[in-house]
Order: structure tokens, then sequence, then C-alpha cells
């Protein structure tokens, strides 16, 4: 992946890419920012902040390490941050994640223009599946600057629809006061380092293809302004649906019914870019499963991507909201070793300099 341009620019490519790749179905959605956050309460907000210094410093590290060790792919980077053997298991865990995460996006699909128009459910899973299909058949050109262009514009409007929500329902005062009623019994802090680990996974495939690409200083930057952008926009997601819950949790689309608040208009604009999250996220994940399946491209390239959208569409039938609530922390247990492997290469790096 070739990124023209230096300073500024690819600090700016960096971040918009870093949050591009974990704002998807879920995040989008605030499916599962209640599942992970809203439902703890103040204390969500307290696993945020958790989130968005993990984010951060993830996000430097694997820059440093990428750019260090001038990586074209994760495969290059995972065996200088644990070892050939683990670094195998991880692939292995990555390439079924990748596919796990298309499921989530067909049925995100689904579930938006379900309750966004009253389309049938299948009719969504449907338009984003052919769609991912044609783009694998015609090769990836022009995705990167749509990501660039799309993640800001999807970033501006979340804030703006949970900053409005919040003003026009009373506030910090009664953020204050729904955040102190909901009590849930499970650990918020195990539950954010859960929420990171999961969306860990892609942006290390995404981020650690640069290092041949980027300038390490911007790149390093990038990876920590993606971060404070990823938790920044969360807490705002957190906020806003504190105030609206339980109301919220009837819903497949949470920001939807936050967003219906401000007038149908919103409704609509949100929903739209939800959609688009939804889109360009599936395109990354079939394109991140065929790439490493078919790395020289060609009719096993394309092949790989088809039969694995085809593969995820049934399985999408499963529904938005239950694949969220089992797929998602199971996938925060396998990206537990990436983070894992990202702290201890930090450690034993301080440790050699020291002894030097």
């Amino acid at each position: 992946m070739d990124l023209p341009g230096t300073g500024l620019k690819q600090w700016f490519q960096v971040s918009a890419l870093y949050a591009g790749t974990v704002i998807g179905a879920g995040f989008a959605s605030g499916q599962e920012i209640m599942q992970f956050f809203i439902i703890y309460g103040e204390k969500g907000l307290w696993g945020v902040t958790l989130s968005t210094v993990l984010f951060g410093l993830l996000g430097l590290l694997i820059m440093l390490y990428a750019t260090a060790a001038g990586c074209s792919s994760y495969a290059e980077l995972l065996p200088v941050m644990m070892g050939k053997k683990l670094a195998r298991a991880v692939d292995w865990l990555s390439l079924a994640m990748l596919p796990g995460g298309l499921v989530v996006m067909l049925a995100g699909s689904g579930a938006l223009l379900n309750e966004q128009f009253g389309l049938p459910t299948g009719a969504g899973t449907l338009a984003v599946a052919v769609i991912t299909i044609l783009v694998i058949m015609g090769g990836l050109e022009g995705v990167l600057l749509t990501n660039m262009i799309l993640v800001p514009l999807k970033i501006l409007t979340i804030a703006f629809v949970c900053l409005m929500a919040i003003i026009n329902c009373g506030g910090w005062p009664e953020l204050a006061q729904q955040g102190q009623q909901i009590n849930h019994g499970r650990n918020w802090v195990w539950s954010s380092v859960l929420y990171v680990s999961y969306n860990m996974v892609v942006p290390l495939a995404v981020l650690s293809s640069l290092g041949r690409s980027v300038e390490q200083k911007p790149g390093i930057l990038g990876g920590v302004t993606g971060g404070i952008i990823l938790g920044g926009t969360a807490g705002l997601v957190t906020m806003a649906g504190l105030i609206f819950y339980p109301g919220i949790t009837s819903y497949q689309i949470p920001l939807l019914c936050i967003a219906g608040e401000l007038g149908k208009i919103w409704k609509h604009i949100l929903g739209l870019l939800i959609w688009l999250a939804i889109l360009t996220t599936a395109i990354a994940d079939a394109h991140g499963f065929a790439s490493r399946l078919a790395p020289k491209g060609g009719p096993a390239y394309r092949l790989a991507g088809a039969g694995v959208v085809l593969l995820a569409i049934p399985l999408a039938g499963v529904g938005f909201t239950r694949l969220v609530q089992v797929l998602y922390p199971l996938f925060g247990y396998a990206g537990l070793a990436v983070i894992a492997g990202l702290l201890t290469t930090m450690f034993r790096l301080k440790i050699t300099r020291g002894k030097e």
C-alpha cells in the first residue's frame, strides 16, 4: 500500500486509516458501544478513558515497530512481536476474524435498512454482499481515498448528533443522574480491555502494511491521533447513550434512536453514513482475507474474495445484535495475544536498551 506525501499528509492518512478500520457497523451504529460501555453507567465513561489510552498506545507501538522494521504486512511484524510459533497461531486467528467481521457487517446492513426504510433484512445483507463482490472483482483502487473522505465525515456527523442530543436532553446534569442509576454487575475494566483487543486485529493488519511507505514520526503521531479520535468518538456515543438508556436497548441500531430526537432528516443522514461505514468495512474484510490467501492477486484473489462473501451471507441471518453479543467478546479474547505481543516487545526493547 502506497501512501504518497510526507509530514502532515501522512499523519492525517494514518489517523484516518486507523479510525476507519475500527468504525464499522458495531461502532457507528452504537451497538458495540452499548454492549461494552453504556451498560456500565458512569463506570462506562471510565472504561472509554481506559480504551482511549490503550488505542493510542497500541497505535503508537504498531507504527513504531512497523516503520522500524520496514514491514509490508502483518505476517512480517508478528514474528518480531511474539516469536514464530505464536505468530503463526495469531495469523490463523486473524484469518478467522476477517470472515467473522464480514458476517457482522452483512448483518448490520440488513438491520440498518430494515429499521431505517422497512426493507427486508435479507435485502440489506444482499446489497452490501453484491457491491463487495463487484469491488473485489474489479480491484480496490480508490478505496483508500474514499476512506480518507468518508472517515472524517462519519466522525463529525456522529459527534454532532451525539452532542446535540446531550444538549437537548438536559446536558451533563441529566447525564450524571442517569449514569449513576445504571449499575451492571460485570467488570467494566475487563470489558474495556476486550473491546480494544478485538478492535486491534484489523488495524494491526492494515497499519503494519505501511511500514515501508510511511515515515516514522508522522506514522507514530498518526497512530496516537487515531486512537484519541476513536476514544473521543466512543465517549460521545456513550454519553448520549446513557441519557437514552434503557430505551435504546430495544434498537439494533441505537444511534438511530438518538438521531431521531433531532429530526427525521438527521436520522436518515446518520443511517446513510452508518451504511457506508458498513460497506467500506465489509470490503476491507473481504480484501484482507483474499489478499492473505492470494497475495499475488489475479483469479485466485477474486475467487477467495467472492467466496468468503457468499459463505458469509447465510451466517448473517443470525441477527446483528446477537452476532455482536457473541462474536465480539470471542474476538476480543483472540486479540489479547496481539496486545500482549505489542506490550511485551515494548518492555523487551526497553530492557535491552537499558543493558546497553
